[in-house]
């Protein structure tokens, strides 16, 4: 069945692009360029861009449909229509007329009102039901070599460079699909997509010069569509990476700003970067200016900092997440820098999101180590300052952090190395939903988690395996699976974003079809194979019980069981084969006869009362 779409860009439907040779006045957007009938909120916000429009007034009619509101800014080449759409109005199309200052109307724009997807609104976002798979697109591989080089983009395709463009495509991921499939994930966090015109290093995505517009070099909105469709076949969500703090330096609006306060601190030449001291927004003593510091100042001068105070752009990006959630039927959205934006807007952003689409989720990147900061933006937590939070899930820094300290740790006397990750976990009680973060060894701002465990291969499974044990999402990032990894604990981010092999014409190695690939990465490889496809099958590794018992003799132990599975991971941090004594975890072992090893296969007769294990490893056992 053929899709019919409204083009958003070049050609904006017939009358789009009319100049009145008298007014001089154009339309070259309206964005967004089309909207749903019955959503639940029933306010709409165009803003229509072209020259001159200012001098103009609008008007429509259509049933169901009320004008509220035409606002005229400082700058004359932006109107914006504030609409209503009544509960029962039609999907359907309508002229909106654009009329001089004596009643004539000089064009109209055709716009429409789609009907929405059947259950749009009951969508269910990821959970902890779900396996996450994280690319880099520009890294993954490259499906379509025809959009390397576009005209209309600043940067085009130079491998040779760790911070240029590779050329990694959308379709390059579709045409990978049955791989992730079949190594088990089930959620697909893929970073950002939307247009990146910048003059270098643009490859990341995180500079966005079009809100509403899919890269080119990356493809299409339609092909992103396809994506989405061709991912939920294979029971695959597509999380979808935003960034409402910033956007890129070229984006198309910055040299006709609307507002004289679009951007923070836009009326200075030299702009401030932002301190980062996320700290002050709960800091109970902070001051505003420390306060203003940190959320107003840009991220770096290529990426201006967007004023969410200013309810036209505060409205604009609200719509624009929930425009992609129901035109692309995403799963989830991953919100970058959550701390950076304006907080009373990312409360209103995360709740009118979640009113529309209430089985949804977004997951915040809150990058610290201190839980009672990540615990702070979580839906349903009390804050002392009474900021009201409506993400219902974060990353889980804290545990990524601690899990690499405590398998680095050296042995020490009178301290357990996993005693840091204990701890951590046990802080727990700070988040309203601890089940609902995402945890990860690595991903695409870390260092390659092969690097952080100096490239020890009993640290590396034993994270992993305690990655997939542990409560919440777990997620890899691309390459994880075969020990990805560049020698460079310092994490320079075009090595941690490297090519994957296979992904390209030429490569030597191609993991897609197992090819060159030595046998340590043919291991990882089925490990986290195996780790997935079992707790993706196993109720109790989502959202079943969890009991850990703090370290004793450099051993940690973790359970997690539901009414049909009880799941057993060993953390041995001991330098040789080590017994362990059963009658210490008879408390949740409750008896238990035999286990059997998930990865090895291996069976245990636990009637004896103690087990071996072996030196510096993760053991993950489903016990009966």
């Amino acid at each position: 069945m053929k899709r019919t779409l409204t083009l958003i860009f070049g050609t904006l439907l017939l009358l789009a692009n009319v100049v009145s040779a008298k007014s001089k006045t154009t339309i070259d957007r309206v964005e967004p360029a089309f909207w749903w009938a019955g959503m639940v909120n029933p306010e709409l916000q165009l803003l229509i861009h072209g020259n001159n429009i200012s001098d103009l007034d609008a008007s429509l009619s259509y049933e169901g449909v009320l004008l509220d509101q035409v606002i005229k800014v400082e700058s004359p080449n932006y109107l914006f229509l504030n609409l209503t759409l009544k509960e029962d109005v039609k999907p359907g199309k309508f002229p909106i007329e654009f009329k001089n200052a004596k009643g004539k109307v000089v064009f109209t724009y055709e716009y429409e009102l789609k009907q929405r997807r059947e259950g749009s609104a009951q969508r269910e976002g990821f959970n902890n039901k779900d396996i996450m798979y994280l690319i880099t697109p520009d890294r993954f591989v490259n499906g379509d070599e025809s959009n390397d080089t576009v005209d209309s983009m600043l940067e085009g395709v130079d491998r040779e460079n760790k911070g240029g463009r590779h050329g990694g495509d959308i379709q390059g991921i579709i045409d990978h699909l049955d791989y992730i499939q079949d190594l088990g994930f089930t959620a697909l966090w893929i970073n950002p997509l939307l247009e990146n015109n910048m003059e270098s290093y643009s490859y990341h995505g995180y500079s966005t010069t079009d809100y509403y517009k899919i890269d080119p070099r990356y493809g299409s909105n339609e092909l992103y569509v396809t994506l989405v469709e061709e991912a939920k076949k294979r029971g695959i969500k597509i999380i979808m990476d935003q960034i409402e703090n910033h956007c890129g330096l070229n984006h198309w609006w910055t040299k006709d700003l609307p507002t004289a306060d679009w951007y923070n601190y836009q009326e200075l030449k030299d702009k401030p970067v932002t301190s980062h001291q996320r700290v002050t927004l709960a800091d109970p003593y902070a001051t505003e200016g420390d306060k203003r510091r940190h959320a107003d100042g840009w991220f770096v001068d290529t990426m201006p900092d967007l004023n969410q105070r200013n309810s036209l752009l505060a409205t604009y990006l609200i719509q624009n997440s929930i425009w992609w959630v129901e035109y692309a039927d995403l799963g989830g959205i991953r919100q970058d820098t959550y701390p950076y934006p304006d907080a009373e807007f990312m409360s209103d952003w995360s709740g009118k999101i979640m009113a529309e689409y209430p089985n949804f989720n977004i997951v915040g990147e809150e990058w610290t180590s201190n839980p009672a900061l990540v615990s702070r933006w979580q839906r349903g937590k009390v804050n002392q300052n009474g900021y009201v939070s409506n993400s219902p899930s974060m990353m889980d820094f804290p545990i990524q952090e601690s899990l690499v300290n405590s398998l680095n740790k050296e042995k020490e006397p009178y301290t357990q190395a996993f005693n840091g990750l204990y701890e951590m976990l046990s802080n727990d009680f700070l988040y309203p939903d601890p089940f609902n973060l995402v945890t990860f060894p690595d991903n695409h701002d870390t260092p390659r988690f092969w690097d952080q465990v100096n490239h020890n291969f009993d640290y590396f499974k034993t994270g992993l395996v305690y990655i997939y044990t542990t409560r919440g999402i777990p997620q890899i990032y691309y390459g994880t699976e075969i020990v990805m990894g560049n020698n460079d604990p310092a994490g320079d981010h075009g090595l941690i974003r490297e090519d994957m092999p296979g992904g390209w014409a030429g490569d030597k190695a191609n993991v897609f079809e197992g090819k060159g690939l030595t046998d340590q990465q043919k291991e990882a490889m089925d490990l986290v194979k195996k780790l997935t496809n079992f707790r993706k099958n196993t109720t109790a590794l989502q959202d079943g019980e969890l009991k850990h018992f703090s370290p004793v003799n450099e051993v940690y132990v973790m359970f997690r069981f539901d009414d049909k599975t009880k799941v057993m991971s060993i953390f041995n941090k001991n330098t040789e084969e080590t017994t362990i004594n059963l009658d210490h975890y008879q408390e949740v072992l409750m008896g238990a006869k035999k286990a059997t090893d998930v990865i090895s296969g291996k069976t245990y007769d636990l009637t004896s009362g103690t087990i071996k294990v072996p030196a510096n490893s993760g053991t993950m056992l489903v016990v009966e």
